[in-house]
């Protein structure tokens, strides 16, 4: 064998084995940047949100919803229990769909 005829194996093995891989890694990248970047543009403002947008939160009803809205501003979202503002509980099924953004 030549060694240009070894080199074209080597070449091909390459690109048939390690190739794919590589691209769907790069792939699932991408998808879990875009997801972070969708997830974080979805979360609700506790320091803007309207009554009715609290209230479609898990756990906040009307009087929650209105404790909210009157201990405003919030520095950090976790501020609704540190000023029991809600229980913690409540605080846990939240935590992930809330931030306090400064203005």
């Amino acid at each position: 064998m030549t060694r240009k005829f070894i080199t074209r194996i080597l070449i091909t093995f390459f690109a048939l084995t390690l190739l794919p891989g590589m691209a769907t890694a790069q792939a699932a990248k991408t998808t879990a940047s875009s997801t972070a970047t969708t997830a974080k543009a979805d979360l609700l403002d506790i320091n803007s949100a309207t009554k009715d947008q609290l209230q479609a939160l898990p756990g906040i009803g009307p009087a929650y919803s209105q404790k909210i809205i009157d201990g405003r501003p919030y520095a950090r979202k976790d501020e609704l229990t540190r000023k029991k503002i809600i229980p913690q509980a409540t605080y846990d099924k939240i935590k992930d769909q809330i931030i306090a953004k400064q203005k």
